[in-house]
């Protein structure tokens, strides 16, 4: 068999080695240190809002943005059906409950015409996800918070280089958190970032990420007991991981330019699949394409096809979930089919190719000669 195709494959060079040996030779390694400082001042600048904190991954920064909002039991937070699990989940952790809403099936974002129909006296923030690096219509979205006063946290862990208008996905709302998950455009193996221009919010979820407390490198000139008032958690970002993800964003242009290439070769290639379709995009969004992902037909078997091409070498995967079929929130909020036509139907018959920086248009012809042949036998 040729060598395997992956579904996706971080790319790392000396520069992240080099950076990590001056970490390393520093002797802080832990969390909130100079490189997360210096992480969260460049990422700032990147996508153009005022303040930023790292977090260990983009579900601590959800659950802590839903926390420094004041979210709690008896709220509830509208969530798009289709998205990983950590979207809602991160609602329950504080407390409150996930109402899910359909999505538009073709951009897979939440369907914004079907938002205020599940608003009640009880919401009190909408997480809109820009899936897969796609934004969502983040100006209706707005429109739909300030009309019920209502707060909103973007969901932007597939969205690091993404744009919505011109914009940097993470920019719009309250509240905006990312992953640096080894799936994403920019990694650190784990990680993630919460971002606001309301530095009171980045503040408090600066200290509920450290236990409640200041962090021991702001007080490493001063000496000061500290006192711990909230129950905070240890969601600190270590100084290692900062450092490779500073160096993955200096080429994050690079990287969603790239992208970009790959997603249009293959637009191009399987056109001559009819049961295909290719990710549809906004005209006025730069998709960052976390993933690929393309919708078959349904006639074909979705689940049997990744096997098939994964006996070949060619990896592939499922779009993400529809939350309502999920078992864990069976009983906790709205979960009946009916509602969810289209998130059940992307969930079913959603398909991610390979997708990574180093791919070449060779192994993108591999990928689709491939994929005709599977759909043949």
């Amino acid at each position: 068999m040729p060598n395997k195709i992956p579904l996706t494959k971080p790319f790392f060079n000396e520069f992240e080695l080099e950076e990590l040996k001056k970490v390393l030779e520093s002797g802080w390694v832990a969390g909130q240190g100079p490189k997360n400082k210096e992480l969260e001042k460049e990422f700032a600048e990147y996508i153009g809002i005022g303040h930023t904190v790292c977090n260990t991954n983009c579900t601590t920064a959800l659950h802590l943005s839903l926390l420094v909002l004041g979210i709690k039991k008896g709220d509830e937070v509208i969530v798009p059906d289709y998205t990983f699990p950590a979207t809602a989940h991160a609602v329950l952790y504080a407390g409150a409950t996930p109402v899910f809403v359909d999505i538009d099936p073709k951009t897979f974002n939440i369907d914004t015409n079907k938002i205020e129909e599940k608003i009640t006296s009880k919401t009190k923030a909408i997480m809109p996800v820009h899936t897969f690096g796609q934004c969502a219509e983040m100006d209706e979205i707005l429109k739909i918070a300030k009309k019920n006063n209502l707060f909103v946290i973007e969901d932007a862990a597939c969205a690091v280089g993404s744009k919505y208008k011109e914009k940097f996905a993470g920019s719009f709302g309250d509240m905006s958190c990312f992953s640096f998950h080894a799936r994403k455009n920019i990694t650190s193996g784990e990680g993630g970032m919460i971002a606001s221009n309301n530095p009171k919010l980045i503040e408090d979820a600066r200290s509920m990420s450290c236990f409640g407390i200041e962090s021991a490198y702001a007080r490493e000139n001063k000496f000061q007991v500290p006192q711990f008032v909230k129950l905070g958690y240890n969601y600190k970002l270590s100084d290692i991981a900062a450092s490779i993800v500073l160096v993955q964003l200096k080429r994050s242009e690079q990287y969603v330019k790239k992208r970009n290439e790959l997603a249009e070769y293959y637009n191009n290639k399987l056109k001559e699949i009819s049961t295909i379709t290719v990710p549809f995009v906004e005209k006025h969004n730069r998709h960052a394409y976390q993933s690929y992902i393309v919708l078959l037909d349904k006639k074909i078997n979705r689940n049997d096809l990744i096997v098939k091409l994964g006996e070949k070498g060619i990896q592939t995967q499922i779009g993400t979930y529809s939350l309502h079929r999920q078992p864990v929130y069976q009983g906790i909020t709205d979960c009946e089919e009916k509602n969810f036509p289209n998130s059940s139907f992307v969930f079913d018959h959603s398909l991610a190719l390979p997708m990574y920086y180093e791919m070449s248009f060779d192994d993108i012809d591999r990928v689709v000669d491939t994929l005709k042949e599977v759909l043949k036998e």
